[in-house]
């Protein structure tokens, strides 16, 4: 039986169907069902539940405020991804850590291998670190898989975000210097249920194919969406934030390659099939 926490936020109600349609015993909770940060409730939990392997997808994510706020962002992103941790170990589960491009100080335009030095500007990307350490100083039999720009049907996203925004605009400033890959919830999702109970443990890096800068993204929205609106590329500094993004958000899938697990499909193929569903 796989246990996914998160389960109603944009990734684990994926994770969800998909384990469905693969026809995996699973519970899904989210935070009403759990409080991650709450060690004991954590532990006699999983006790009871006995599942093989944990989909950590819950995590606290919103990156400006968490700079006002880091102790919630630390005690959710730290803390909670060690307390399931020290309960998988407890009971000899496996642990899928789903973490964060944001984890790397973004320098330089190379795609980060999983070994890169890690150095977050953020305080979201020191938690996100903070709790992949949780994990691997606690189990051996875990996966720490880094994601970025994610969207799907569930929750906020940047493309729904970009369509709502077209509606009532002709033109739109949007970022053109911090460059990356999107991540689809969708096929991420197939990606980590194939890893379920593979035994092939270890970091791996997973969006989907190409890279592209928001502003491109957003172009893309507006194409495929048929939307007039036209994009006006800006650098960083004109779009000021609270936190800190990284410019280079580019990850490099070799880990995936030597696991022999399939790469997710090109970011305008996956952008297609979202905006049909």
């Amino acid at each position: 039986m796989i246990l996914v926490t998160g389960a109603a936020g944009q990734l684990g109600a994926d994770i969800v169907s998909e384990l469905k349609k693969r026809d995996i015993k699973y519970i899904g909770i989210d935070i009403a069902d759990l409080d991650i940060t709450d060690n004991k409730a954590v532990d006699a939990y999983i006790k009871e539940k006995k599942p093989e392997c944990i989909i950590h997808s819950a995590a606290y994510t919103a990156v400006d405020k968490a700079e006002d706020e880091p102790e919630l962002c630390f005690k959710v992103n730290a803390e909670g991804a060690g307390n399931i941790a020290k309960a998988c170990k407890e009971i000899d589960a496996e642990m899928i850590y789903i973490s964060t491009d944001y984890v790397f100080d973004g320098d330089g335009d190379k795609p980060y291998e999983t070994d890169a030095v890690k150095a977050p500007v953020s305080v979201y990307g020191k938690s996100k670190l903070m709790g992949e350490e949780a994990v691997s100083s606690e189990l051996y039999k875990y996966y720490i898989v880094r994601i970025s720009w994610v969207f799907g049907k569930h929750g906020n996203n940047f493309v729904k975000t970009m369509q709502r925004l077209s509606g009532t605009n002709d033109k739109l400033n949007v970022v053109s210097d911090q460059i990356g890959s999107p991540t689809y919830t969708t096929d991420l999702a197939v990606l980590l249920c194939d890893m379920v109970l593979s035994g092939k443990y270890g970091e791996y890096h997973a969006t989907n194919e190409g890279y592209c800068s928001w502003a491109e993204f957003a172009d893309e929205i507006m194409l495929q969406s048929g939307s007039e609106c036209k994009i006006n590329p800006i650098p960083s500094e004109q779009y000021p934030t609270k936190a800190v993004r990284p410019k280079n958000s580019r990850l490099s899938k070799v880990s995936l390659d030597k696991a022999s697990f399939s790469r997710l499909p090109e970011w305008q193929d996956a952008l297609k099939r979202y905006l049909k569903q």
